[in-house]
């Protein structure tokens, strides 16, 4: 079985992000999703539309997701690849080079983002 993970904060869920999570779980077998918590969020500035519990309960709903669980920091990625047995990390090319140090342990791919929306521009739009 090819495990697969992927973290995010994935507030104000939309197509993006179902692409995001389907385009992941098709590398593998199993998708894991590090969810970001709110306290994380704050630390990097961030503030949720949904909180935490919320933002679980739609991930629980996505079919590409096998598994959630929170991501609290940033450093806690290698030990999570390793707890999990993961083959493949994936995120966005947002983020490309940003975790080849995880290179070492499993395969990382940068997947590219969709064109034309994200969270930020549905808040921006909703005067957020």
């Amino acid at each position: 079985m090819k495990r697969i993970i992927t973290y995010g904060t994935f507030d104000t869920f939309h197509w993006a992000h179902m692409n995001l999570l389907r385009r992941a779980r098709e590398l593998g077998d199993w998708l894991a999703v590090g969810l970001s918590t709110d306290e994380f969020n704050a630390t990097k500035g961030k503030r949720s539309h949904f909180d935490y519990q919320e933002r679980r309960r739609i991930l629980s709903g996505v079919k590409y997701v096998d598994f959630i669980f929170p991501e609290s920091t940033w450093e806690q990625k290698r030990d999570d690849i390793l707890k999990y047995k993961i083959d493949v990390f994936v995120i966005g090319d947002d983020w490309q080079g940003k975790f080849d140090f995880l290179s070492d342990i499993c395969q990382v791919v940068y997947l590219p983002r969709s064109p034309d929306i994200s969270t930020s521009i549905i808040k921006g739009m909703m005067g957020r």
